[in-house]
């Protein structure tokens, strides 16, 4: 039999037990009473978030063209003349975005798919006192707005730009997709001239260059613009007016430098050949400078550009810089443009500042003078001066690798001796770019080497540069 003392021992036990379980389960009864009724009054604590339209929604996907909607500033005289330029970049069932005209056109366009077209509302009501400025500036500017309060779904960034503005979709949503939209991003580039910088502002985005607005900072914009555009009625443009009105709302200019505006004349190889490091977004202007390849006319110009484009469009214009020791040769890529190659060592920081073949946008500037927002250097007047070129001729791609194709344009009476004397063509392999957030933000030129040398073709490979390699001649 078990003792009085081993009995008394678990009766006190039990009653212990009992004592802390019963406080236990009455506070546990109580937390879940609180629950259901934290529920019945709060269900957003156990189930998703609805965003209502006022609030910013969460990035749960990368953003892509489908995410970009464009406002295309044009007019019914300038329309039909500049439509093809919308053509080249514009996809249908791909690309979002409508062109504002101030009325329909008389000409009957001829067009091989329509692009969505909007009549802008009437702005007799604003003033414009600038002297022999154009009443269109404020239509313009409202584009922004117009276009916001459509309330389109699914828009990340608001772009802008003109219709003679060819955008590089493709890298211009790869450029934007280091932002994040629900942030207040004005993204764009200045002038290439210093003078226009001087007469608007180094810190305005061009409009012809194109601009982008994040989502978010475009529906507080859209909001204010009316308010905001009554006190400048002073100014010039229409990107003068967005860019005052983003100054208000305390915003400034995030710098781009693929967007350009190309306020210059004359050729623009000197700019195509030597491109900053970073992707192409848009070029501005092309009927105002000569055709961008040599023989062809302003539209087959452009297409040959856009072969490249369209086999690796983060590649296009990339500048790349290569050596062949034994020959004493110094090639220079511009991949999808052209290749230049020099008779001996020229060091890379010299041939990455602009060769001057453009003249001033402004033509009482004097032309000898440097009015331009980059580094220049001599673009010799006299043809046999200059290092051979070759421009693209075909590109195409073929399992991994791309091949592009790169024909020398010879310069009558001029005499070449050594290496350069019956070169012809240039053959560059490389690999489709496919450029990261990380490459993006922090980019790296690539190097290349010269596989061989024969006397009328060179083969060159491009590929990243190793950690510690230089881009330069070994001794």
């Amino acid at each position: 039999m078990p003792s009085p003392y081993t009995h008394s021992k678990t009766l006190t036990t039990t009653i212990t037990t009992r004592l802390i379980k019963t406080p236990l389960l009455l506070l546990s009864s109580f937390f879940l009473l609180y629950l259901l009724y934290r529920t019945h009054i709060s269900p957003s604590l156990f189930t998703p978030t609805i965003t209502s339209s006022l609030s910013t929604p969460t990035t749960t996907t990368t953003t892509s063209i489908h995410h970009l909607v464009f406002g295309i500033a044009s007019s019914s005289r300038s329309y039909p003349k500049r439509l093809s330029y919308i053509h080249t970049w514009f996809k249908p069932y791909l690309t979002r975005g409508y062109v504002f005209l101030d009325r329909i056109p008389n000409d009957t366009l001829t067009s091989p798919f329509p692009i969505p077209t909007i009549i802008s509302k009437d702005t007799s009501k604003f003033p414009y006192t600038f002297p022999r400025g154009l009443r269109s500036a404020i239509r313009v500017s409202r584009i922004v707005k117009e276009l916001v309060d459509l309330n389109l779904s699914d828009v990340r960034w608001f772009v802008f730009g003109d219709d003679d503005t060819v955008f590089f979709t493709e890298n211009l949503v790869k450029m934007l997709s280091k932002y994040d939209h629900n942030k207040w991003y004005y993204i764009g580039s200045n002038s290439e001239s210093f003078d226009q910088n001087t007469n608007y502002s180094f810190d305005m985005a061009f409009g012809g260059g194109g601009f982008a607005i994040s989502y978010s900072l475009g529906k507080v914009l859209a909001k204010v613009l009316d308010k905001c555009l009554m006190r400048y009625s002073h100014l010039y443009g229409s990107d003068s007016r967005i860019f005052s009105c983003l100054a208000e709302l305390g915003v400034g200019l995030t710098h781009e430098p693929g967007f350009h505006q190309v306020d210059m004349r004359g050729s623009l190889f000197g700019m195509l050949s030597a491109h900053p490091l970073a992707p192409l977004i848009s070029l501005h202007h092309l009927d105002n400078v000569e055709p961008i390849f040599p023989g062809m006319n302003h539209s087959q110009a452009l297409d040959q550009l856009l072969l490249a484009v369209k086999v690796d469009s983060e590649r296009i214009l990339q500048q790349t810089v290569c050596y062949d020791h034994s020959k004493s040769l110094t090639i220079s890529i511009s991949w999808g443009y052209s290749v230049q190659v020099y008779e001996g060592n020229q060091l890379l920081p010299d041939l990455l500042p602009l060769q001057r073949s453009f003249v001033p946008w402004r033509r009482s500037v004097n032309v000898y003078s440097n009015p331009f927002m980059f580094n220049v250097r001599e673009y010799s007047k006299y043809p046999c001066k200059r290092p051979a070129v070759f421009y693209l001729e075909n590109v195409f791609s073929k399992a991994n690798e791309i091949q592009s194709n790169y024909k020398r344009q010879f310069v009558k009476n001029c005499v070449q001796n050594g290496s350069l004397e019956n070169l012809e063509e240039i053959v560059v392999f490389s690999q489709k770019l496919d450029l990261d957030i990380g490459k993006l933000q922090a980019p790296r030129r690539h190097c290349c080497d010269v596989l061989n040398l024969f006397d009328t073709k060179t083969k060159v490979l491009i590929r990243q540069c190793g950690d510690e390699e230089l881009i330069a001649m070994d001794p």
